[in-house]
């Protein structure tokens, strides 16, 4: 089947107009999302949150889920200082990313390399974030599990902490979404958590809490299906503030300079803190 845009492109300029005005009910209908079964079905994390020491110093290693609007970790840092949690001047937080990259492209050595970034001291705390289809065959989630047990391994030697970005699920019209794969994805991640004792920042599970919720909410961009919106990057980057530092998102008040109306932000930030708690909520 073709990508939607190459189907409407064919139609009368009416219907395409009405096509184009509600794609983003089109799209989110089909998104992928998490039913109570399947949240109960995954694996438990076995490493959560410590909330002390507050990093000052965080690195994110990724792609351009991590990149676009204006960068997951622009997001993270400006909440964090909203919040109170770092004084100004007091962070250093830096972001390798690198357009379509696999784990395995990044040449995590330099990255950590104590001034190779501009950072004099080791980073604190590093978010590694894998390519959309690592997980998704077999030889992609063998080469993952084996850079992730690597990369993991050099966070720590240089006294820092590791975590493991849980990407989100495509959704329509990317050509390869379909049902389950925030079930695949999240199962090979929180598995491969546990295998390394590493923490595991839970933010595709929250992209498919929020489509249970508000399908109505496009936080994908239209025109691919893969690459977060601005919402669905501000969602992210509350579910990584809220890992990280193990802190109520939702007490934050911060809305990009206004780019996110106040509503919308609040909720999004409110269902980050719902998501990251019930991810790691012990079980009886």
């Amino acid at each position: 089947m073709r990508p939607f845009p190459l189907r409407v492109a064919l139609m009368p300029p009416v219907l395409l107009g009405l096509v184009l005005v509600l794609s983003p009910v089109l799209r989110t209908a089909h998104a992928d999302t998490l039913t109570e079964e399947l949240a109960q079905s995954l694996p438990r994390p076995e490493v959560r949150p410590q909330g002390q020491p507050k990093p000052t110093r965080v690195l994110f290693v990724g792609n351009s889920y991590l990149y676009y609007n204006d960068s997951v970790h622009n997001h993270v840092r400006r909440m964090a200082e909203a919040a109170g949690t770092l004084e100004a001047g007091a962070y250093q937080f830096k972001s390798a990313t690198v357009g379509g990259a696999r784990l395995w492209h990044h040449p995590i050595d330099h990255w950590l390399g104590v001034g190779n970034l501009g950072v004099d001291e080791p980073f604190q705390f590093v978010v590694l974030q894998g390519g959309s289809t690592e997980t998704l065959t077999p030889d992609n989630l063998a080469q993952f599990r084996e850079t992730a047990r690597a990369y993991v391994a050099k966070v720590r030697a240089i006294g820092a902490t590791p975590a493991l970005y849980l990407t989100h699920a495509y959704v329509p019209p990317h050509r390869r979404a379909e049902p389950g794969m925030t079930e695949t994805v999240a199962r090979a991640t929180i598995e491969l958590g546990n295998e390394l004792d590493t923490l595991v920042i839970p933010v595709g599970l929250a992209f498919a809490n929020a489509y249970a919720e508000r399908p109505d909410l496009a936080l994908h961009e239209a025109f691919d299906g893969t690459h977060p919106s601005l919402l669905g990057t501000y969602l992210a980057a509350s579910v990584v503030y809220r890992t990280i530092y193990d802190l109520p998102a939702a007490d934050i008040d911060y809305d990009y300079f206004g780019e996110i109306d106040a509503d919308t932000a609040a909720w999004l930030r409110a269902l980050a803190d719902r998501t990251v708690t019930e991810f790691f909520a012990e079980t009886p």
